[in-house]
C-alpha cells in the first residue's frame, strides 16, 4: 500500500470537521422545526406573505 500524503490527511480532516460543523446545526434546526409545528407553520406563512 502506498503511503498517503500528510497534506491529504490534513485536507480530509479539515473537510470532515467543516462537514460536521455544517451538518450539525442543520440537523438541530430541522429537529427544532419538526418538533414545533406551530413555529414552522408561522414561518411558512411569513415566507408566503413575503413572496
Amino acid at each position: 500500500m502506498p503511503q498517503m500524503n500528510p497534506l491529504l490527511w490534513l485536507f480530509l480532516f479539515i473537510t470532515f470537521i467543516l462537514t460536521f460543523l455544517t451538518i450539525n446545526p442543520l440537523i438541530y434546526f430541522t429537529k427544532k422545526f419538526t418538533f414545533s409545528p406551530k413555529m414552522s407553520s408561522t414561518s411558512l406563512k411569513t415566507f408566503n406573505w413575503k413572496w
